[in-house]
């Protein structure tokens, strides 16, 4: 039974991350009634994902205090489940399933991990790396526990910190990319010194561990959970033993809200104008899902965004707030050009690799000369719960297949909640 909510807001905000939480003060501010929906338990998406704010930085501190300071109005652990108009969505409020309507509609929905399957990776103890920062956010210690981290661009640094942080023995960071590529990166940050202290406070962090680049995982092992990991270390194979493994492939935009609301996409990202409109009128979208590029630009995108759902002429943007955003974009270009998966990723499945987890489909049971509807129609595969969130991107890079048409109820997990979802407020890491 769906009931309704009554009156409309002026402006609701689906994603209460940097991007969702800045376009919802700057509409605030022009006098809008705001409504903030979220999956997660307190406000500030997976970067500023906390259990106590006074651990949070200082930015995502006086943000939060902003919200507050607005009149802003957050519901927790919301989930959108269908979308029958761009003024009207079906929500869960917790449990309660309701209508919410809406004279503008701001999609702040973040991104997901890419997760590239190969032997061993749906052993207990091995998660994306988004996943282990959500579940060390959420309260997980890791006391003693020995930790590799292995995939590709700058979230590596924030997490190996954020583990060493929680007690872990973290043996081993690797990343994918040849040296070369990750210095010429590194190079590139050099115009950004905020950018580069905050690296360094990281790499200094976690300074007893090795960094190794040009290194990939190819096998966990285990009997009933991960206990050591094989990697591909700059030409040779070596074994690492470990109780913890988090790999991924770096981060794609959570579009499915969009698409089901026919939004256009390019590539993998919401296509906007430059007052983040998208395709679909009354509908704006900011952050990580218009492309991957971190906080300060999802910030600058936010408050275009929410300027403009409230009405600002497109002559009042900030020349600033666009300089944020042109330097993010170019900073999520970079990023996808030199991190992009090597292709020795793509090969990592045996025929007994579990593909798609929710319908167990195994890389033998695809034909990679099917189309997607035939290994749908043969398989079930991206037909589970989580309707194609983890074993879409993947597909899309072991076949080629477009993601899959989302289709309500909307249900995939965001980036990191696939693992951080199995756990509650009150983690231990205690083996």
């Amino acid at each position: 039974m769906i009931g309704t909510r009554g009156a409309p807001v002026d402006v609701l905000v689906v994603g209460a991350g940097p991007a969702g939480l800045s376009s919802a003060v700057a509409a605030a501010d022009r006098g809008k009634q705001v409504l903030v929906l979220d999956l997660g338990l307190r406000a500030g998406g997976q970067i500023w994902r906390h259990r106590d704010e006074a651990a949070l930085p200082r930015v995502a501190r006086q943000w939060l205090q902003r919200v507050r300071a607005a009149g802003v109005t957050i519901a927790s652990s919301a989930r959108v489940l269908d979308a029958l108009s761009p003024d009207e969505l079906v929500v869960d409020f917790g449990g309660r399933i309701d209508r919410q309507r809406t004279r503008a509609l701001i999609l702040a929905t973040g991104a997901k991990e890419r997760l590239l399957p190969f032997p061993g990776w749906t052993l207990p103890g091995v998660v994306g790396i988004g996943g282990l920062q959500a579940l060390i956010k959420s309260g997980l210690t890791l006391n003693g526990s020995r930790v590799v981290i292995a995939g590709t661009g700058p979230l590596l640094f924030p997490v190996a910190a954020a583990a060493v942080a929680a007690g872990a023995d973290l043996v081993r960071v690797a990343e994918q990319v040849p040296l070369r590529t990750a210095a010429a990166f590194a190079m590139g940050l050099l115009a950004k010194p905020s950018a580069i202290r905050q690296a360094i406070g990281y790499r200094w962090a976690f300074r007893n561990t090795a960094y190794r680049t040009d290194s990939w995982v190819t096998a966990a092992e285990g009997d009933g959970r991960v206990r050591r990991v094989l990697l591909r270390d700059r030409g040779r194979s070596t074994a690492i033993d470990c109780d913890w493994l988090a790999a991924s492939c770096g981060l794609c935009p959570n579009t499915e809200l969009a698409e089901l609301l026919g939004c256009a996409i390019d590539g993998d990202a919401i296509r906007v104008d430059t007052s983040q409109a998208t395709t679909v009128a009354g509908v704006w979208a900011a952050g990580e899902c218009t492309g991957v590029k971190g906080d300060i630009a999802a910030l600058a995108e936010g408050e275009i965004a929410g300027r403009a759902a409230a009405g600002d002429a497109p002559g009042s943007r900030r020349s600033s707030l666009q300089r944020r955003r042109e330097s993010g974009r170019e900073f999520a270009r970079r990023l996808a050009i030199d991190f992009a998966p090597r292709t020795e990723l793509l090969h990592l499945a045996g025929a007994d690799t579990i593909i798609c987890r929710c319908e167990d489909v195994r890389r033998g049971d695809i034909d990679p000369r099917w189309t997607q509807r035939q290994a749908k129609l043969w398989t079930r595969i991206g037909m589970g719960e989580c309707q194609g969130a983890v074993c879409g991107p993947a597909c899309a890079a072991l076949f080629g297949w477009q993601a899959n048409v989302p289709r309500p109820p909307l249900g995939a997990p965001l980036c990191g909640d696939w693992a951080g979802a199995l756990v509650d407020e009150d983690v231990s890491g205690e083996r």
